[in-house]
């Protein structure tokens, strides 16, 4: 397959279970070998032979999956959800904590609609603090689904609650571990001074903390390269191009910066206008976040190497 996340993870899963070895063609690699074939046209039929040709041929070409270990719990949850019910599954975002607080507490679509709205709007809203809309639109998913008439049996349910119980576990124990990085760093002169750049909170603040040694990187250029936030020189020639993002460093202290600069869009502040102007060039939203997220790298790096807090301009 060319993609191991998103749709892909529940095929490797199920590969994983059966004793079968996984690994995946790179989307980029796939359209490459794609124009190798006869063809121009891109149909789902055309992609999976490239990609079981290119893996019989050309088997150094595919990259290995490394085992997420208990993200499975997740995975196997968006199963059970998509065998009950697809619709229901869609309308489902695992990455909120009252989504999940409610499938752990009323299982499946059947069981959020027999608990009655009452004690769901009590569980979502009162309890879990979710937008009255959002919780809204669950609710009438979940309805639409329970009275549809599909066939499901009494262990699917169980299985949701089961699976939702430990993201839910999971998801509280983060919370935990960074309540006390957080805690453990709070009479870091670093730690502080972070969090006085805009749109640097503690999660953000306790990753750069942990994972840099300022003292190892002599310039902002330097740490822009570790984290993976600088430009990728590709050459051909005399021809060099600096505009693709590079897909290397440490994913861990890249991916922070980058996701934080998401408070930053709509401001009024420096970050906020550079986005805007990123956007007015037409970069796509995710470019210009990371082009935001290296500027302000420039900043983080000062913070951290003189251990003074920012000022604002």
């Amino acid at each position: 397959m060319d993609q191991k996340r998103n749709i892909g993870t529940l095929v490797l899963e199920r590969a994983r279970a059966a004793g079968m070895d996984v690994a995946y063609l790179p989307g980029l690699s796939m359209k490459r070998a794609r124009d190798m074939f006869p063809g121009v046209a891109k149909t789902d039929e055309t992609d999976a032979e490239v990609i079981a040709r290119t893996a019989v041929g050309m088997p150094w070409a595919l990259r290995p999956v490394a085992d997420e270990g208990d993200a499975g719990a997740e995975i196997r949850l968006r199963s059970v959800l998509l065998e009950a019910d697809p619709a229901f599954e869609a309308a489902v975002d695992l990455g909120l904590a009252w989504q999940v607080g409610v499938l752990a507490e009323l299982s499946g679509p059947v069981g959020i609609v027999a608990g009655g709205r009452r004690r769901y709007r009590r569980l979502a809203v009162d309890k879990a603090g979710a937008p009255a809309a959002r919780a809204d639109e669950l609710w009438g998913a979940a309805k639409a689904s329970a009275e549809s008439g599909g066939f499901r049996t009494a262990s699917v349910d169980v299985a949701a609650a089961t699976l939702a119980k430990r993201i839910s576990d999971d998801l509280a124990s983060a919370a935990a571990v960074e309540s006390a990085i957080g805690s453990l760093l709070s009479g870091n002169a670093v730690y502080r001074s972070l969090l006085s750049v805009p749109g640097i909170g503690p999660k953000t603040a306790s990753a750069l903390v942990a994972g840099v040694d300022i003292r190892l990187f002599e310039s902002h250029d330097k740490l822009a390269s570790f984290t993976g936030l600088a430009p990728c020189n590709r050459q051909s020639g005399s021809s060099l191009d600096s505009a693709s993002s590079s897909r290397a460093g440490n994913k861990e202290l890249k991916n922070p910066p980058i996701f934080s600069c998401n408070s930053l869009v709509g401001t009024k502040g420096e970050f906020g206008r550079y986005y805007d102007a990123c956007r007015e060039r037409g970069m796509r939203h995710n470019k210009a976040l990371k082009a935001v997220a290296r500027k302000r790298l420039k900043v983080i790096y000062a913070v951290m190497r003189d251990t003074r807090p920012h000022v604002r301009a």
